[in-house]
């Protein structure tokens, strides 16, 4: 047993030696916390804790504060890299109780608000090549034609839309996955989800929040592709548009991005449940894989996501400018035969340069504001 901070082993403990342990030390820990925490610590399988294995387990752990060891495996750091479709981060009871869930999610909003502003200029020449690119049309002429057509800060049009749907987005994803979470888990609350159905749950989510702040995204597009002097804001471009084609054109290309979300979210979160367990399985199982794995694992994962959900991504954007005069071209169909009779399939992946070179900066910056301001709102985490 466990008191006092101090551990007297005789023979081996379990799990529910570890719960009463921790609630002797004032540390409420939920069943599945606990789970886990023997799990990591557990070496030959026996579901009960040695004495060796808990001294090899501290020997590695990052802190000397109980509290910090028992979250230090919980989390991977929220990542914002402008496509935020795939399944959220999940949250312990422990940590929805305390709060600490929304400190979380404001870290990795403001994280996402720097990232997404930083890569901007990136962001905007991979809508103007979606919806304007030709065989002859490439990054540096897009980015050459910018500059000369409105100036350096030209290349952040479309940014402050794009920043201003992250807290809603973020908030209503997380709720719907919450409330998905607990009709899939019924009576069972302790259960921890299994890869499909948090796949089945952050999809329904992802689909519940796009579909809320879809107008926003059709906005942010016509803001990106907009010239000079043709709106005067976000208000007289949303009433131009509304003049344009009334409230059916704040949902162009809602079918495709509905559609997106699936592979993203099924492939993002397979390749990087994949990966992980790929390095635990090959390392030592008491660490939490450094960060830097983590990072690689989320810029690949989320990188074949974009790779196998761009031509939906491409067309969504085409209809979202709403360029085409002929009716015909309007649909979704319309616009993927056009695009494969004119260029191919290689027409279909417009674009996908300038997207995949925002992703390594995305995400640098993201980790590194996300950080500083975790630690500012008091989230002790390694």
């Amino acid at each position: 047993m466990m008191r006092r901070q101090t551990i007297l082993f005789v023979g081996s403990i379990d799990l529910e030696e570890l719960i009463r342990a921790f609630k002797d030390l004032g540390i409420e820990i939920a069943q599945e916390e606990a789970t886990k925490l023997l799990q990591r610590m557990d070496q030959d399988g026996s579901l009960k804790i040695s004495y060796d294995e808990w001294r090899d387990f501290l020997l590695y752990a990052p802190s000397t504060n109980l509290l910090d060891i028992i979250e230090y495996w919980h989390h991977t750091t929220y990542m914002d890299i402008g496509e935020d479709i795939g399944v959220p981060e999940e949250f312990t009871k422990g940590e929805m109780v305390s709060g600490m869930w929304w400190r979380h999610l404001v870290s990795g909003g403001i994280a996402g608000a720097v990232s997404r502003t930083g890569t901007a200029p990136l962001d905007r020449i991979k809508v103007y090549l979606q919806v304007h690119g030709t065989r002859h049309c490439n990054i540096m002429s897009c980015f050459r034609y910018m500059l000369r057509e409105g100036g350096i800060s030209s290349l952040w049009r479309g940014n402050g839309i794009n920043v201003l749907k992250i807290g809603p987005e973020t908030a209503l994803k997380f709720m719907a996955y919450e409330q998905v979470k607990r009709a899939i888990k019924a009576d069972n609350e302790t259960r921890e989800l299994g890869l499909y159905e948090r796949f089945c749950a952050g999809s329904l989510a992802g689909g519940i929040s796009q579909s809320a702040i879809y107008p926003l995204e059709v906005l942010k597009t016509r803001l990106a592709l907009r010239k000079t002097g043709e709106f005067d804001g976000m208000v007289d471009a949303a009433k131009k548009i509304y003049k344009q084609g009334g409230l059916r054109s704040f949902y162009r290309g809602y079918v495709p991005n509905l559609i997106g979300i699936l592979p993203y979210a099924g492939i993002d979160l397979a390749v990087y449940e994949t990966l992980k367990n790929s390095y635990l399985r090959t390392h030592d199982k008491k660490e939490q894989p450094p960060f830097w794995i983590l990072l690689l694992c989320g810029t690949a994962s989320s990188t074949a996501g974009q790779v196998c959900s761009y031509p939906l991504a491409l067309v969504r954007t085409r209809l979202q400018a709403e360029i085409a005069p002929d009716r015909s071209l309007n649909t979704m169909l319309g616009v993927f035969k056009d695009i494969l009779n004119r260029e191919g399939i290689r027409g279909l992946y417009r674009g996908l340069t300038p997207n995949f070179l925002k992703v390594a900066p995305a995400v640098s910056i993201s980790y590194v504001v996300y950080e500083h301001f975790r630690q500012a709102l008091g989230v002790n985490m390694t």
